[in-house]
């Protein structure tokens, strides 16, 4: 069974945590760079961005996991050291000061920006908030939790805890990233711990599949970001047989897995930049589940769907619209669409028809924090899950200014 728990990345034994304030933001009460420290060199798999323009650090931390290992995760927030000359030197010297004030060799260090692209990033403030960062390491999963926020308003943490050939296993994570969110492989940043013995291989099969479900059906803004970084650390303290195959206990943790990350998406779509309710569309009956994923991910990526139901309007004619041009192979006649909330359910079309529906009702339903999308496509077993918000004033208003 998985059952939540408290404590982030730092629920799973071996790991330590701490964020702090070092000056590369001018607002003096937002932390702006993270460690996860862990006690022991790690099993290490990530997955990126697939954007052809990557910040430094991505470049870096690729170099540095190639062997399936890593130790420590160092991030800064504000400025994401993507199209800079010296990015790469400046991701290096972030690692080689990890080095200095923790011990862990610097080749055994992920590092992540995230912030503007484009700006000259000072290695001196890092430099400066390294000892305190260090010195500060124990139980602060918030802490790092809130130094990796941009323009998040949320922290976004959780844990869960599993069990592994009897052993009780943890695993947790932290994130960030509520603009810029519509992925081909991983989204934003989010850095994930566990306690269990699983190889670097399994591990990055494990993260490999399991984004094309979670991660890969996310959108806030269909724009896909340059810094973009997923990296799971797995300590092997929990004590289970060492997971080297694709067994029944390998099942057992991409559960866990996918607990993690499904909770994080929701997390994300929830915090989207200007966003007023969480949009979540469930497409079951399909054919393939290639059809599912490209019918819900279309209905959640469609401005036009997003703005409607910021509207509290049930223009259900946008999720068809979104159906039929989302490459998904499908028979129109067969498609069935309701929308439903904690405030009930609305079936508002039948077999590619409309159908009546009580406006008042649709208010109520479309007026909640978190509203489903139902799309029954008739047409196969094969179902799939997509996360995204609303498309409000506000995000115009982050994202007019998001620079100056």
């Amino acid at each position: 069974m998985i059952k939540q728990i408290e404590g982030g990345v730092c629920a799973p034994a071996g790991f330590r945590a701490n964020g702090v304030h070092c000056g590369i933001r001018k607002n003096k009460i937002k932390k702006d760079l993270a460690l996860i420290v862990a006690d022991t060199r790690c099993a290490c798999a990530c997955v990126y961005t697939t954007n052809l323009v990557k910040g430094a650090p991505i470049l870096v931390t690729q170099k540095h996991v190639a062997d399936g290992y890593a130790q420590a995760v160092v991030v800064n927030s504000g400025n994401a050291n993507t199209c800079n000359d010296n990015g790469v030197e400046i991701a290096e010297a972030m690692c080689a000061l990890v080095e200095t004030h923790s011990g862990v060799p610097a080749e055994d260090v992920v590092v992540a920006s995230t912030g503007v692209i484009g700006q000259k990033l000072s290695i001196d403030p890092i430099a400066n908030g390294m000892e305190a960062l260090t010195k500060g390491l124990g139980q602060n999963s918030s802490a790092a939790a809130e130094a990796i926020m941009t323009t998040d308003t949320v922290k976004k943490e959780i844990a869960y805890t599993f069990m592994l050939d009897g052993k009780e296993c943890r695993i947790g994570a932290i994130c960030k990233g509520v603009g810029m969110i519509c992925p081909n492989m991983a989204t934003m940043l989010m850095f994930i711990t566990t306690d269990a013995s699983i190889s670097p291989q399994m591990l990055q099969k494990a993260i490999s599949a399991d984004v094309k479900d979670s991660l890969n059906m996310l959108s806030v803004d269909r724009d896909t970001s340059t810094n973009d970084t997923m990296c799971i650390m797995a300590s092997g303290l929990a004590g289970n047989c060492e997971i080297v195959a694709p067994n029944a206990a390998y099942k057992t943790f991409c559960k866990a897995l996918h607990a993690v990350t499904v909770a994080m998406c929701r997390a994300l779509a929830r915090d989207g930049e200007g966003a007023t309710k969480l949009i979540e569309c469930r497409v079951t009956g399909a054919s393939s589940i290639k059809n599912a994923r490209l019918a819900a991910k279309s209905v959640i990526d469609s401005n036009l769907l997003k703005a409607a139901m910021f509207g509290c309007d049930a223009n259900w004619g946008r999720v068809l619209c979104a159906l039929g041009y989302s490459g998904a192979a499908l028979d129109v006649d067969k498609i069935d669409v309701a929308f439903r909330s904690d405030a009930g359910e609305l079936p508002v079309c039948k077999n590619g028809r409309g159908i009546d529906f009580s406006e008042e009702l649709a208010k109520r339903v479309l007026s909640e924090d978190t509203v489903y999308i139902d799309v029954e496509l008739n047409d196969g077993k094969c179902k799939a899950t997509a996360w995204g918000c609303d498309l409000t004033y506000d995000y115009v208003k982050i994202n007019g200014d998001y620079r100056t």
